[in-house]
């Protein structure tokens, strides 16, 4: 071993310490703050929330804001371990962005083309998982209309093949479409509702998306029925 490598290994680990706490502070005095106060949230069924990896949060894509608030629920001791997958293409587009998406929100960026037929787009993932890291994925795979489900993607489901001990946690939300909607730039105050359910895991599922896929479906849909017909006190 040459004599820069303690060095190297020194200032990797240094770095990545200031990542750490440059993401704190990030979520902690600007996220929170704007989510809670400007916005403002209704949580429901926060009990289902994995309190450690590796687990899955399965959510509607309908803003930019999704993930920063799938990121304020998760607890402080936590957030190190949350990785949002998203698209290669969109925020590795540009150096600065880059930097802040992967090292400050920690982003697991997804190339949405293969380079080679052999090529697995998920394989970060994976290994994500096998770190006991959580996942933040979006069925649907881009954002869709505001407060409305799109079609699945078969991603999810692959992951919970090759993992099917992980639970995979659905989760809806309504009011970020409108308060931050597609291909816009300005944030409008809105009051967001979360509804999280019961985690399901691939199980005996394994290798069926015709089976996976639909009910991870159907507990979204459930979760969305909730906030349009809610119970009666």
């Amino acid at each position: 071993m040459s004599r820069a490598d303690p060095r190297r290994s020194f200032l990797h680990s240094m770095m990545t310490l200031l990542h750490s706490v440059l993401r704190w502070v990030f979520f902690s005095l600007v996220v929170r703050p704007v989510i809670l106060v400007i916005l403002g949230l209704n949580v429901r069924g926060r009990e289902h929330l994995p309190i450690s990896g590796p687990a899955i949060l399965a959510a509607n894509h309908n803003s930019h804001l999704d993930t920063m608030v799938l990121m304020t629920l998760v607890p402080h001791r936590v957030l190190h371990q949350v990785r949002p997958v998203a698209a290669a293409d969109y925020f590795l587009r540009n150096a600065i962005l880059a930097w802040f998406a992967t090292r400050i929100i920690g982003i697991i960026p997804i190339a949405r083309r293969r380079k080679h037929p052999d090529e697995d787009p998920l394989q970060s993932c994976h290994e994500a998982l096998e770190r006991g890291e959580i996942l933040i994925f979006f069925p649907e795979g881009t954002r869709g209309k505001p407060e409305q489900l799109g079609e699945f993607r078969t991603g999810i489901s692959r992951l919970a093949e090759r993992h099917p001990q992980v639970p995979v946690v659905p989760i809806f939300m309504h009011g970020l479409g409108k308060a931050l909607p597609k291909g816009e730039a300005l944030l409008v105050p809105f009051t967001v509702d979360v509804l999280i359910g019961e985690p399901i895991c691939g199980g005996t599922m394994i290798g069926q998306d015709q089976e996976f896929l639909p009910r991870l479906r159907q507990s979204l849909e459930n979760l969305a029925a909730e906030i349009r017909h809610p119970e009666s006190d």
